[in-house]
């Protein structure tokens, strides 16, 4: 209840009466961080290094409170991959870019039923951890951090975080509004874009986390148009609290995301994080010189109290016996489990047990507890479990040999030596991530993580590996860890089977085993698409101090260019086949209904994406060929046939206009698609008039 926003504007009048009862200096105090920006010295940032007692968010980090009125203040814990806190105890999940590769939203709302309860255990009250911005290219460091390239199936995600967080009575903050997608640059960089490309690609999945209740926005380091996005009136006044009505507060990005007093206040920006560097005192003065209208901060005051009043009162409480416990750890296996993606399989997988006396490992990232970027995501989990272990324990009559890979020569020696192989190779979090400079951190941060500058491919020396080791034993299977697309062409047709892992969190290495050894059966569906070459990606300065958006990247740019892909958006196999059939789209109210029947026509049970794209061939203006607007995840015994459902809102399908400056549904023929993913020989197809 208290997670809708129906219910918060109940408590209107309530938070209006003790803000008017408030005295300037407390109203600025519940817009400041609790931390002084004194704090952050080299020694400081240096012992958050080092000490794993202090690491980053270790505790919650407060803002706000007033205990004249019994106000508690903001009490923020980072995500999305779990809770920041702690060390050794968080439930570490896969990476949300895992999570949105098993089109999953019911699992994703159990997900943040799971982080809301420890949200709760740490004392927190506020979770940092639905990050939907997109990769606009795959090359973002933190892209692992976010669902796909596709902003439906991005919104639909993380609305169902949002949903799932906050039914434990912690508010979800959507982050980072807006326009976030590089790493490097992101604190001089400005991006733009046209309005089009800006209403329809960028922003929609922001609005669909907000529609689903969501109580806070965090706003970016970045700028747009030449603004500061923590200042930006445009988007945290006019769009935000304006045309989509949000009745929640927005916090800035930490320590940099504010950088004057006056423009972030009179922008709209409601709280300062997460130490008070320009608010505080300075914007006491501000109003009191006449630079900030006192009415602004009566007017963030009520969207933090009236916040707060919804979320804490009688709130639901937890202690520490669940985090990291085993219901939560379950629920991060299936969630590996749903996600790990079979993307090319020559009648290797799964691996017989009965039959594979010797098996190799070879990779150095075989035997590595890798989850992804160390940056503020990172998640400290009591284990993990690598690739190696999981298949230990999954085989424990099987010999298994381990080689790092780094000598190639003999690699191809353990190789022919085995019954089978499994590679595991791609990145780290050295590669990829969050990245702070040394300028900005005193010395003491940076040279992690950040954009992949290099390129989309493996490491030159992975790529060796394979192209040499391959050829050495047929029954192989290339497992690939990373956190968004990775470029195959140099080697994939020499490999019999690929899966593609992502950074599957602490149970990661068991789920990989289970699918290998076929206990599971795969069904996780690639997020994004994998082309054949870089050039057929927009490209990115990520040095850049401007940045221009164009309306088209992932999929849709290929399609709109007549490019094949290596491997198309929503791809993924199965050790079962589906067959689809009978495809329908009609209209009901305001929303076009696809239905169709989907059966499972193999001789064991799996899981099948029905994914469903919209064109509109005679569109009056340019288009894409063909857009994700709904998908559903069906379960299927062998032989079993299922009727699917799938319900578009008809505004969905809308363009925006940027003359008259409006949504319009264009009268005219659309065609329906719906199918197992984006390639055409994937689809079928029906036509259905709209808009009249």
């Amino acid at each position: 209840m208290r997670a809708t926003k129906e219910y918060r504007l109940q408590l209107t009048e309530e938070a209006k009466k003790i803000v008017s009862q408030m005295s300037l200096e407390e109203k600025v105090n519940l817009m400041s961080a609790n931390l002084d920006v004194s704090i952050l010295t080299p020694e400081y940032v240096g012992k958050m290094m080092s000490d794993d007692t202090m690491h980053y968010n270790v505790t919650p980090y407060e803002a706000g409170g007033c205990d004249r009125f019994g106000l508690p203040p903001m009490k923020f814990a980072d995500g999305p991959r779990g809770v920041v806190c702690g060390n050794g105890q968080s439930t570490c999940f896969p990476v949300s870019m895992a999570r949105g590769a098993t089109f999953d939203p019911a699992l994703e709302e159990e997900i943040g039923h799971a982080i809301g309860r420890e949200v709760r255990a740490f004392g927190g009250n506020l979770f940092a951890g639905v990050c939907i911005n997109m990769p606009y290219n795959p090359g973002w460091g933190r892209s692992q951090e976010t669902y796909g390239e596709e902003t439906t199936h991005i919104g639909a995600m993380g609305a169902a975080l949002v949903r799932g967080v906050q039914s434990e009575d912690v508010m979800a903050c959507v982050k980072h509004f807006a326009f976030n997608n590089m790493e490097n640059a992101r604190f001089k960089v400005s991006v733009t874009c046209d309005q089009r490309t800006e209403k329809e690609v960028m922003l929609p999945h922001f609005k669909d986390c907000l529609d689903a209740g969501a109580a806070s926005i965090m706003s970016s380091y970045n700028r747009y148009n030449g603004v500061q996005c923590g200042h930006h009136h445009y988007l945290l006044t006019e769009i935000l609290k304006g045309e989509w009505d949000f009745d929640g507060f927005v916090m800035s990005d930490f320590i940099w995301g504010v950088k004057d007093t006056v423009e972030a206040a009179n922008g709209g920006q409601d709280i300062e994080m997460m130490l008070t560097n320009y608010f505080g005192d300075k914007l006491i003065k501000a109003v009191r010189d006449g630079f900030v209208p006192e009415s602004r901060i009566d007017d963030a005051a009520l969207r933090i109290v009236r916040t707060i009043l919804a979320f804490d009162r009688g709130h639901k409480e937890y202690d520490m016996s669940v985090v990291g416990c085993q219901a939560h750890i379950d629920l991060a296996k299936k969630a590996a489990e749903e996600s790990i993606t079979l993307i090319k399989n020559k009648g290797v997988l799964p691996l017989n047990r009965e039959k594979i006396r010797k098996l190799a490992v070879i990779g150095e990232l075989g035997d590595t507890a890798n989850i992804g970027d160390h940056g503020s995501s990172q998640v400290r989990a009591a284990y993990i479990v690598t690739p190696l272990q999981g298949l230990k324990t999954a085989a424990p009559a099987c010999e298994i040999v381990y080689d790092d890979g780094s000598d190639p020569e003999k690699a191809k020696k353990t190789a022919r030596d085995a019954d089978a192989v499994v590679f595991v190779v791609g990145y780290n979090h050295h590669d990829e991530g969050e990245f702070v400079s040394e300028e900005q951190s005193g010395n003491y941060l940076g040279g992690i993580g950040g954009d992949r500058k290099a390129g989309l491919g493996l490491h030159g020396k992975d790529v060796e590996l394979l192209q040499a080791v391959l050829p050495e034993n047929p029954n192989h299977a290339v497992v690939l860890i990373g956190g968004n697309t990775i470029m195959m062409t140099e080697w994939a047709d020499q490999a019999n089977a690929i899966l593609m892992a992502y950074y599957p969190g602490q149970e990661g290495g068991t789920a990989i085993a289970e699918i290998l050894f076929g206990d599971v059966n795969p069904s996780g569906k690639l997020p994004y698409v994998i082309p054949r070459q870089e050039s057929d990606l927009p490209y990115v300065d990520w040095d850049a101090d401007d940045q221009y958006y164009e309306y088209y990247h992932g999929y849709t740019r290929l399609d709109k260019n007549g490019i094949r892909p290596l491997v198309p958006y929503g791809f993924g196999l199965s050790y079962t086949t589906f067959k689809f059939s009978a495809p329908e789209a009609v209209k009901e109210g305001e929303e076009l209904v696809a239905r169709l029947s989907v059966t499972n026509t193999g001789s064991r049970a799996g899981d099948e994406v029905v994914q469903l794209y919209v064109g509109c061939p005679n569109s009056a203006v340019d288009r894409p060929l063909q857009q994700l607007k709904g998908f559903r995840r069906v379960s299927l015994q062998p032989g079993e046939t299922k009727a699917v459902e799938i319900r578009v809102p008809l505004e969905k399908l809308k363009w925006y206009d940027p003359v008259h400056r409006e949504w319009k549904l264009e009268n005219t023929e659309y065609t329906v698609f719906t199918g197992s993913s984006e390639a055409p020989e994937d689809l079928q197809s029906v036509t259905i008039r709209l808009g009249e």
